[in-house]
């Protein structure tokens, strides 16, 4: 058997394994969709107007921080933790305390170097 005999059978397989990649990405895709579309409905209830404009302009600023604060302000939410809604003032508030729980203290130190 040459090379040749396999080929159709291997080009075969390869479409048919880019075909299943294709088809989990859109799923997965979809699914992730389907969450950030729960989360935003959840958010509405959560959070009045003017607080989610804030959220929104924290995420674009730092989304890893936004992202996480979501997290926590429906995990809080759906446990009966927190007060809805949530007003732009409680927001800065939780904003504050979470800047103070990742604030880092800088000690800079010069060292002469004896440049005379």
């Amino acid at each position: 058997m040459s090379e040749d005999e396999y080929d159709p059978e291997l080009q075969n397989l390869l479409a048919r394994r880019a075909e299943e990649e294709s088809r989990r990405a859109l799923e997965e895709r979809r699914k992730r969709e389907e969450y950030e579309k729960q989360k935003e409905a959840l958010l509405r209830v959560i959070l009045t107007p003017e607080a989610r404009q804030r959220l929104n302009n924290v995420k674009l600023v730092k989304p890893e921080l936004a992202e996480s604060l979501e997290n926590q302000l429906i995990a809080l939410a759906q446990a009966g933790r927190i007060k809805i809604p949530i007003t732009d003032d409680e927001l800065k508030e939780i904003l504050a305390q979470v800047a103070e729980q990742n604030k880092r203290d800088y000690k800079i130190q010069i060292k002469e170097r004896g440049w005379k």
